[in-house]
């Protein structure tokens, strides 16, 4: 049987596509697609945002053409595929012709005629307009915000609003193309979406107000604080057709979620343990936000939403009991420790402003462990380890700019495909968050240290 192989990023699959694949598939009897992954245009400095990876593997299959599709994750991998599918002829479209020569030690490199006229970019260049985004809430956060967003095809920010003009203004001073606003009417009237990056306790409501205008909101983690809310907003965002997510920058980091992907794939077993850690030291002036008790400060709100992500995505919402320790001071936590029991695995947690730790993430399987060390929650590189040391592997990945990218990358995927929920952080995982948040609001299994 005569093996051939070709690679693709199927953006906005078209009928070139499909006539390359064709001509790849009658040269063998077997022809294997390999679809680069969600970050493929990262070393070309802009992220494309119509297709994501699920969708375009799904577009390859129903061509018909595939025997079997595989994801292309690093360089280097063709070499790797070659020789793990024993693979006779390597196809690839003649705009690359001579690049792929280095193959020819390995098999018979063949570049085929590609449909002149049509192309992924051409089709983005006529069918997309740029999603017009305004932000709420111009601080920290913010200020990094349109500099990451620059990065992703199809949005453009347009405004910034603030209760605080000069905040907003000094935003806006970062580009010609953002203007600051004073009045919320009018800012509303100027944008297609909203980024709200305000304190934790105004969330709920200007993630509502912006619904009611229509709207596409992307909001800060925590989204909320109570899981009632998390549930209404959501809903409110499907009955409105606007898309409603929660931006945590690890959530979207392609590491982290290649690394949760290839644990669910059973690399180190069944998972019965995630231990996850952050802390950020920070002086103890009460007066500061973080501080706070009235603007919801301390570790839990501030940090928790991190290291609940591993636990949610890699055990699921269904745990049978959550304990929480905290160290106050001025009713405020300054540490706190999560201890959650499943059905077949224990989990905990532990963010700090006013304790150190180390800052890992391990988790814990039937067959090895995965190590993720500090800063984790910015993923750029992880182990898998086993008794057999021989067995171990190591990830790298590069962490890019603020990290916030990825997730307006999706963000605007999802306003383009009507998706009303990311796999990258599912809305059942976001309600739980706030629902978990509210348990320590509520301090529910609640104990002082």
């Amino acid at each position: 049987m005569k093996k051939v192989i070709t690679y693709g990023t199927y953006d906005l699959l078209h009928q070139g596509h499909i006539n390359l694949l064709r001509r790849a598939k009658a040269l063998g009897d077997y022809l294997i697609v390999g679809v680069t992954n969600d970050n493929f245009d990262r070393n070309r400095g802009k992220l494309n945002v119509r297709n994501n990876v699920l969708e375009r593997v799904e577009a390859v299959k129903a061509t018909g053409f595939a025997d079997k599709i595989i994801i292309e994750d690093y360089v280097g991998q063709k070499i790797d595929d070659i020789q793990k599918y024993d693979v006779d002829i390597f196809a690839i479209g003649s705009d690359w012709e001579g690049k792929f020569d280095y193959l020819k030690e390995f098999c018979e490199v063949v570049y085929l005629p590609r449909t002149e006229g049509i192309s992924s970019t051409m089709l983005r260049d006529e069918s997309t307009t740029d999603v017009k985004l305004g932000i709420i809430g111009c601080g920290r956060v913010a200020n990094r915000f349109p500099d990451e967003a620059n990065i992703v095809n199809g949005i453009k920010v347009v405004a910034a609003y603030d209760t605080n003009p000069e905040a907003a203004k000094s935003l806006a001073a970062q580009s010609e193309d953002i203007q600051a606003y004073t009045n919320l009417s009018d800012f509303y009237k100027a944008v297609d979406a909203v980024y709200i990056a305000t304190p934790h306790l105004t969330h709920y409501e200007y993630i509502k107000q912006s619904i009611s205008e229509g709207k596409h909101v992307l909001c800060e983690t925590p989204l909320v604080l109570k899981g009632e809310r998390a549930k209404e907003v959501y809903e409110l965002a499907k009955q409105n057709d606007v898309i409603l997510m929660e931006a945590n920058k690890t959530a979207h980091c392609p590491a982290f979620n290649h690394l949760i992907v290839m644990i669910k794939s059973g690399v180190i077993g069944e998972v019965v343990d995630v231990e996850a850690s952050l802390s950020k030291l920070w002086d103890d002036d009460m007066s500061l936000r973080e501080f706070d008790p009235k603007q919801a400060g301390g570790s839990m709100y501030e940090l928790g939403s991190y290291p609940l992500l591993p636990i949610l995505k890699l055990c699921g919402i269904e745990y049978q009991n959550l304990n929480i320790y905290s160290r106050m001071k001025d009713d405020v936590d300054m540490y706190t420790k999560g201890v959650f029991r499943f059905k077949n695995a224990v989990c905990s947690f532990k963010v700090g402003l006013g304790v150190k730790t180390e800052g890992n993430l391990v988790i814990s399987g039937t067959k090895g462990y995965a190590y993720v060390p500090a800063p984790w929650w910015k993923t750029d590189y992880f182990e898998f380890r086993y008794e057999d040391q021989n067995k171990n592997k190591k990830f790298f990945y590069p962490w890019d700019g603020a990290g916030l990218r990825f997730e307006i990358q999706e963000f605007i995927s999802c306003i383009f495909n009507h998706r009303f929920s990311s796999a990258r952080l599912r809305r059942k995982e976001s309600i739980a968050m706030a629902e978990i948040m509210q348990q320590f609001g509520e301090r529910k299994n609640f104990m002082e240290i």
